[in-house]
């Protein structure tokens, strides 16, 4: 089930009225505020690559069997996401795979054990090999029907992403696909999102971030796009953000409540 603002509850709304500003209370149940603060329908749905489109479980089991430790995996992307936020932040920009590989040897030499140079090129190009979640070619259907212009933003950079996105077989449900590395800086950047609704003409409230990464969906809506979270496992959002507009298990549920807008 996808969980959605606004969804129960009655609210008291204080309006102003009359040349001597006096207040009126008035007490409004959940549809009536569903109505007045809902978002419009998204003109353009940007989506999320890595882990919201694209199932990792094949990389992370490599990388914890190779690094002998449950935790490798989770603590490589964790250094991954960090080292590239160091880069934005310092201007000091390195492409995603760099990044990635430098995180796969800090980890090594954090869990003591080798880094060995061909595992860590085996896993650079596992990552162009990834098969997508069980559901997303369904949903991306379902989208596609309803006529919902659809298109990717990932940090990965553009020659990686179309490997991606052609192993997986979604590359005909997007009509364009975006990198950060045009403007070299990282999600959740601002100016990130920012590069994609210009080039896509559209105002940030007429776009939705697609994603699984609550960093990401924090970066969008600090941006002022809609957002939609894929509560995929072990992932959670960012209490100290404002909430998504939709959270759901999986895209299938995401595509039945935007068919439904």
């Amino acid at each position: 089930m996808c969980f959605k603002q606004f969804e129960s509850g009655h609210f008291r709304i204080q309006f102003l009225s009359g040349k001597n500003s006096i207040i009126t209370t008035r007490f409004i149940n959940d549809k009536t505020l569903s109505m007045l603060f809902t978002p419009a329908k998204p003109k353009l749905l940007i989506f999320d690559v890595n882990g919201t489109l694209l199932n990792m479980e094949s990389i992370k089991e490599a990388i914890n069997y190779a690094y002998k430790h449950p935790g490798a995996f989770t603590q490589w992307f964790s250094w991954l996401l960090q080292y590239s936020l160091v880069d934005t932040v310092t201007k000091s920009y390195h492409p995603f795979s760099e990044i990635a590989k430098a995180s796969l040897q800090m980890t090594a030499s954090s869990l003591e054990v080798q880094a060995d140079e061909a595992f860590m090129e085996d896993i650079l190009k596992s990552m162009t090999q990834l098969p997508p979640h069980p559901e997303v070619i369904e949903g991306l259907a379902i989208l596609k029907k309803a006529g919902y212009k659809m298109i990717t933003l990932t940090n990965s950079a553009p020659a990686a992403q179309q490997k991606q996105l052609e192993f997986a077989q979604l590359q005909g449900f997007f009509e364009e696909t975006f990198s950060v590395d045009k403007v070299k800086l990282y999600k959740p950047h601002p100016e990130t999102y920012e590069y994609v609704l210009d080039k896509m003409d559209v105002k940030p409230k007429e776009a939705m971030l697609i994603a699984a990464h609550g960093w990401d969906i924090a970066g969008a809506v600090r941006a002022g796009l809609q957002a939609a979270f894929i509560a995929r496992k072990e992932q959670a959002l960012y209490p100290l953000a404002e909430k998504p507009r939709f959270v759901c298990n999986d895209l299938v549920e995401l595509a039945e409540e935007l068919v439904k807008l």
